[in-house]
């Protein structure tokens, strides 16, 4: 890794941390010539699909634009920092994962609303009232009296590890 200040191409790593949940490293460097340090992060560079739009249009994978929404939804929310880099991580582990070339709009909206759910229930209903484009009042009410029903899945895998063994 070459120096930013002095471009010598001699540094050397003084502390490694794993962030974003595992899938990023940050490293500390320090040049060997003028002793400056600075901080460079490593990730696994792997292909995202396209995204098909709900008019049809296919455009790549902007993870820039993932994490813009989910910055809005979670605006003056009491959500760490770690916690909405695991959740991005978690995001971006589905859309690699399904295998596909191209992945629905609408499918990578329901990512986003199962990870904002398990972080914060007012983030949750902020993004899908934008999401699923709710007219009045009453969508709202549907939308919280579902939350309240339906249990999150947290909630269900906490609830599954409670049950005995068989």
């Amino acid at each position: 890794m070459h120096c930013p200040f002095c471009g010598m191409g001699n540094t050397r790593v003084i502390d490694s941390r794993l962030v974003g949940g595992g899938n990023q490293v940050r490293r500390r460097r320090e040049c060997a010539a003028c002793k400056e340090r600075f901080t460079t992060s490593e990730r696994a560079d792997l292909s995202l699909p396209r995204v098909i739009k709900r008019d049809g249009s296919r455009v790549p994978f902007n993870e820039e634009k993932l994490r813009a929404g989910l910055l809005r939804a979670l605006e003056k929310r009491p959500v760490s920092s770690d916690r909405f880099e695991a959740a991005i991580g978690r995001i971006l582990h589905e859309v690699i994962s399904s295998g596909e070339r191209e992945i629905g709009s609408r499918q990578i909206g329901e990512y986003v609303m199962e990870q904002l759910r398990e972080m914060d229930e007012i983030a949750y209903v902020r993004f899908a009232s934008v999401y699923r484009s709710f007219q009045d009042i009453n969508e709202f009410r549907e939308e919280i009296e579902r939350l309240q029903k339906e249990p999150s899945l947290a909630l269900k895998r906490q609830q599954l590890s409670l049950l005995p063994e068989k």
